[in-house]
């Protein structure tokens, strides 16, 4: 599956905005990554893309209707396991295990909590943040409250990272993309 059809297929079952924000922003962190490390930004880039094909519309069958989803839509084996590990846990029994499905397990949710924070700021921007703001904001467990403290934690465990390097990395990471992810949602 190439990015146009990825895109194709998330918008099939995504309309609303803020659904489509998260899949371009956690689809420019996991290109970040890739870039990073050296692996292929178009395979780790559609994993973040398609990692919540199901949710606006399955929220109660997360990871669960996605296999079937993708599984129809001709995308292969090894890319539904690590589109459905981002749930471990909570949704699926399929555990992280490459470095990538780490990384979008420890990334997805914490760039909810990335932008919840961002909007607060008057730059309403991820580009001045800085860890130490954002360590406030996750210390207090009343603001995005729907951001899990312990997956974020649990990634930053299997990554081998501590917080503060997590949450360094997903900055920079969505930094990188933030203009490309308005881009996307205004177009």
């Amino acid at each position: 599956m190439n990015r146009q059809e990825a895109e194709k297929l998330l918008k099939e079952y995504n309309k609303e905005e803020f659904h489509l924000l998260h899949a371009y922003t956690v689809e420019g962190v996991m290109r970040y990554f890739a870039k990073e490390l050296g692996e292929d930004e178009e395979y780790w880039g559609i994993v973040g893309l398609l990692h919540d094909i199901d949710y606006e519309k399955y929220p109660e069958e997360h990871c669960q209707k996605a296999r079937e989803i993708l599984k129809n839509a001709g995308v292969e084996d090894d890319m539904i396991y690590s589109i459905c590990s981002h749930g471990y846990g909570l949704c699926s029994e399929l555990e992280p295990k490459k470095e990538m499905e780490k990384i979008l397990f420890a990334t997805d949710e914490l760039t909810g909590l990335i932008w919840a924070a961002a909007k607060m700021r008057p730059s309403k921007s991820t580009k001045d943040m800085e860890v130490a703001s954002l360590k406030k904001k996750f210390k207090d467990k009343k603001f995005a409250a729907g951001c899990s403290r312990d997956v974020i934690k649990k990634g930053a465990e299997m990554l081998g990272w501590d917080l503060d390097k997590l949450f360094e990395k997903t900055i920079l990471a969505m930094r990188s993309c933030e203009d490309k992810v308005k881009e996307e949602i205004n177009k």
